[in-house]
């Protein structure tokens, strides 16, 4: 049985809601971000009880098609942006229509009716709270940053930076408050 499950952004997702399947002896047959697939069919009884259990540490069960798309681009979306390896050729139209096998106009279109911001807004906010929590962990300078999040330039990404923010990275750093937020909530 496939379980569609919304807010799994990273490895250590993985590992909450493997926990929780282990927990509640629910025998897992594949686990990746946002699914789980389960060795066999589980009860409505079962399904209560894991939901219960996926939202008390921050994830829930999808049910919709259409949330479990959106939940699918989110995931492929934060975890190109995870990887650091953007280059500034990357188009995320043709990433996300050859990742879900799908016409981009269509992916856009569920996309922003059903979480009021446009793909392209959604993964600059993903992209701006990857560029502060690289500035907190002080490894890469802000060129290399621009480079692993591919922004055509270190004044592309300030501005970019200053329009969301409010502040330009070095006031960010600068600032007592270094607000973020989990990705999971942009």
């Amino acid at each position: 049985m496939k379980i569609s499950i919304k807010n799994m952004v990273c490895n250590r997702c993985i590992l909450a809601v493997e926990s929780i399947f282990d927990e509640l002896k629910i025998e897992v047959d594949q686990i990746s971000l946002g699914e789980v697939e389960t060795k066999d069919e589980i009860s409505n009884k079962e399904l209560e009880m894991l939901n219960l259990k996926l939202k008390s540490t921050g994830f829930e069960i999808l049910e919709d098609s259409s949330k479990k798309q959106i939940g699918k681009i989110k995931t492929l979306m934060i975890q190109k942006i995870s990887e650091e390896d953007l280059g500034d050729d990357f188009i995320l139209s043709e990433f996300l229509s050859s990742e879900l096998h799908r016409d981009y106009s269509s992916i856009s279109k569920l996309f922003s009716q059903n979480e009021n911001v446009t793909l392209e807004q959604y993964f600059i906010l993903q992209k701006i709270e990857k560029v502060k929590e690289l500035l907190l962990y002080k490894e890469f300078n802000l060129t290399e940053i621009s480079q692993k999040l591919g922004y055509k330039s270190v004044q592309h990404l300030s501005n970019q930076f200053k329009k969301i923010t409010g502040f330009s990275p070095t006031q960010f750093l600068n600032s007592k408050e270094k607000k973020r937020i989990a990705l999971d909530k942009v």
